[in-house]
């Protein structure tokens, strides 16, 4: 792109980050513009909070400009943060993301803040269903570092991820291609003190109240499950783990907010005592169940 065509006023992180804010607060609000300025500053140019808000009388070289151009063109077109600069943090470990996984969400992060908190009295094996990015499988295996830890994912692309994810983070996972909801699966795994997932839970019919980075970038494979039947993950996992699961061990399940009392009740009918509970927006976000 030819430099003159770039809408900055100057090379000055001022002028840079002022642009930023005039364009994309209507769209994001001024809070997330901060934050995106932030994390793109961090990944760009090697700068931490203290040194963007003392330095920017600072300019930056025309290449690193054209970066800063890119970025903002990408956030008008609602592509996620994550996405533009390659990566997020999940529970301390840094985790690629790609329009073949989903970007880790804070309720994630917080379920596996609880289990780690504490309320894993065992961790000789655990079992990660519906990977993805491998961002659970992987900070447990950061903290349980003497668990056996495993993964399974349907999709081969999405392993490739998590696989790159876990050598990146210094973490051993054994990662598996297997289709939760097959008639055959479960036949070649063991007994498990922890099985967690984070499985498809919007149904078709929410897709109008989402938004579009979303909608747009994450794959509709790790999102949706049909309106007939929502809890289609939950019912084929709450089966394996009562094969799979060792004595006093422990499932837990992120899961659609509108759907927690249904859950629970499934996963009392599977033979399990589930607890709900609420994310920091005090939304039930997460079910842990141990077995009747």
């Amino acid at each position: 792109m030819n430099t003159r065509n770039l809408r900055f006023r100057s090379n000055r992180i001022r002028d840079i980050l002022g642009l930023f804010h005039e364009e994309l607060d209507p769209l994001y609000g001024s809070g997330e513009v901060a934050a995106f300025c932030e994390i793109l500053c961090e990944a760009f140019l090697g700068w931490d909070r203290v040194r963007l808000l003392t330095e920017k009388e600072k300019t930056i070289d025309q290449s690193d400009l054209l970066r800063f151009h890119w970025a903002l063109e990408d956030l008008h077109r609602h592509r996620p943060i994550q996405h533009i600069v390659g990566y997020t943090d999940f529970c301390g470990c840094r985790i690629e993301v790609c329009p073949d996984v989903l970007i880790p969400r804070p309720e994630t992060e917080e379920m596996v803040r609880w289990i780690t908190g504490g309320n894993l009295p065992e961790a000789g094996s655990i079992l990660d269903l519906c990977t993805g990015s491998g961002c659970i499988a992987i900070a447990l295996k950061q903290a349980f570092p003497r668990a056996e830890m495993t993964a399974v994912d349907v999709s081969d692309r999405a392993l490739a991820v998590a696989q790159r994810n876990a050598t990146a983070n210094g973490t051993e996972v054994e990662f598996q291609h297997a289709d939760v909801l097959s008639a055959r699966f479960g036949e070649d795994f063991g007994r498990y003190s922890l099985i967690v997932s984070n499985p498809p839970y919007v149904r078709e019919c929410e897709k109008a109240r989402m938004s579009a980075n979303v909608l747009d970038y994450d794959p509709a494979l790790a999102l949706f499950v049909p309106d007939d039947d929502p809890l289609r993950f939950y019912r084929a996992i709450g089966i394996f783990a009562q094969e799979h699961l060792g004595e006093n061990g422990l499932l837990a399940l992120e899961i659609n907010e509108a759907l927690g009392d249904e859950t629970c009740e499934l996963l009392h009918r599977t033979g399990f005592s589930p607890t709900l509970h609420t994310d920091f927006r005090g939304r039930k976000r997460w079910v842990s169940a141990h077995k009747d």
